[in-house]
């Protein structure tokens, strides 16, 4: 959200927390000067029935006028020490809820950058490490004295990887959620790019990828978020998996209930996952056991979940064991 735009939504709280602390403050004032007045005058009588208590002077009234009534002070003020401490209790509560709606705001704009720096630091984490690997496989060919031309040319691709992915989650941000554009791409080239980027982690697990896309599938995704979705699942995926066992990820078009729908499914060999556990991964900062390798911050699966949520997908355990794990990602087929 721009900077403008949170002063506008600012000032707009600060309105309404005005306006609606004005009339209920009116509204307690009111009830209790109108439960007041009904105590004096259910507890009055005519200055007639007052006998006795006429006397000389100016403050003095004539017995029997109907206009003028006698109040039993002893009568009134408990009601007026009640209605003053129910006030004062209600105008307390008013300001309690007052502020949190005050605070509302900024805990809604803290959140969302709490959110933002670690949905970053996670997204960016997994091309760091490529890149990484990428540069020792490279150091190592310059120690041989082999050639490097295609090792440079991944590294070129890694780090146009992190610089789309950098240039996705400030857009996200930005536009703070909201409706997102209409958008299409390739399956396999996400898959493919997806994979690509994995592999120098993958491969120092010694763990083997095995992509398999069905033809002509299109996404109603941005290719950049289809290949942050497939990277996050493969990256969980890899940190699971045995060492020289394969992670596989099949991609094909959904039928029955899931028609209209590509569905991606990454596959490994790993220990599975615990039936108290299949919602839980899906939380941010959950994580499950570790294995050993590079240490998570359980943020690839919610992120997983928030990004195929906000463009009408899902994601789910489609099946788990102790000889293995299936992930099921289902998105939107593109019209046309």
């Amino acid at each position: 959200m721009s900077g403008s735009a949170d002063r506008d939504r600012v000032r707009r709280t600060a309105r309404q927390i005005g306006l609606w602390t004005g009339v209920a403050s009116a509204v307690v004032i009111a009830a209790g000067v109108g439960i007041l007045v009904a105590v004096i005058l259910a507890t009055s009588r005519p200055q007639g029935d007052d006998r006795g208590a006429v006397g000389p002077g100016p403050g003095a009234f004539a017995v029997g006028n109907p206009d003028h009534i006698v109040v039993d002070v002893d009568r009134v003020v408990p009601w007026v020490i009640v209605l003053g401490a129910a006030g004062v209790a209600l105008l307390g509560l008013i300001a309690w809820l007052t502020a949190r709606r005050a605070v509302a705001p900024l805990e809604v704009a803290l959140r969302a950058q709490r959110d933002f720096v670690a949905d970053a630091s996670h997204e960016l984490r997994t091309p760091l490490t490529a890149l990484s690997s990428r540069v020792q496989i490279l150091q190592r060919r310059v120690a041989r004295g082999e050639r490097i031309d295609d090792a440079l040319e991944r590294l070129r691709g890694d780090t146009a990887a992190m610089d789309d992915i950098l240039t996705e989650l400030l857009l996200a941000a930005q536009a703070d959620q909201g409706p997102v554009p209409a958008a299409a791409s390739d399956a396999a080239v996400a898959v493919q790019t997806a994979v690509e980027l994995i592999r120098p982690i993958a491969e120092g697990a010694g763990v083997e990828l095995r992509p398999d896309v069905g033809p002509g599938i299109r996404v109603a995704v941005p290719e950049v978020t289809l290949t942050r979705l497939c990277t996050a699942l493969l990256d969980n995926a890899v940190q699971h998996a045995p060492r020289g066992t394969p992670v596989a990820i099949v991609v094909a078009a959904g039928g029955g209930a899931a028609r209209g729908l590509a569905e991606f499914r990454v596959v490994d060999r790993g220990p599975g996952v615990r039936i108290e556990d299949r919602e839980r991964i899906f939380t941010r900062f959950a994580r499950g056991p570790e294995t050993g390798r590079r240490r998570g911050f359980g943020l690839g699966l919610a992120l997983v979940r928030d990004v195929a949520t906000r463009y009408g997908g899902s994601v789910g355990i489609e099946s788990t064991s102790e000889a293995g794990a299936t992930f099921l990602l289902r998105l939107p087929l593109a019209l046309g």
